[in-house]
């Protein structure tokens, strides 16, 4: 089991960014493609990027062109650099590593990002 801690949300106007934070408890990390998940209030999280272990990037739809993801093998962490934020990005983020049907481990705490008008 790989256990994460997410961290670097918070209250952000529409427009600014945010940096968030995983840091992945176990070397496992480094073989793994790794994503962000954005929980709304209410549904199911949603993958919004995603990183293989070799670096190549995957986005949702929505996020295209404003978030960016990356990883840092040594320092078992993955980031998710925020811009433009908009309203809608209102969430709960969580890391964790996506299937082909949903994530393979259980949630961290996440850190809620929350973007007012």
């Amino acid at each position: 089991q790989v256990q994460f801690v997410e961290s670097g949300g918070g209250l952000v106007q529409a427009g600014g960014s945010r940096r968030l934070s995983c840091v992945a408890s176990r070397r496992t990390f480094s073989i793994n493609t790794m994503g962000w998940f954005g929980q709304a209030q209410g549904k199911q999280p949603d993958l919004v990027a995603s990183i293989s272990s070799s670096g190549v990037t995957d986005y949702a739809d929505s996020v295209k062109g404003r978030f960016i993801i990356s990883r840092d093998n040594a320092k078992n962490t993955v980031y998710l650099q925020m811009n433009s934020l908009k309203p809608e990005d209102t969430a709960v983020y969580y890391c964790n590593a996506p299937t082909a049907i949903g994530w393979r481990y259980s949630w961290g705490q996440g850190t809620q990002v929350t973007v007012s008008s």
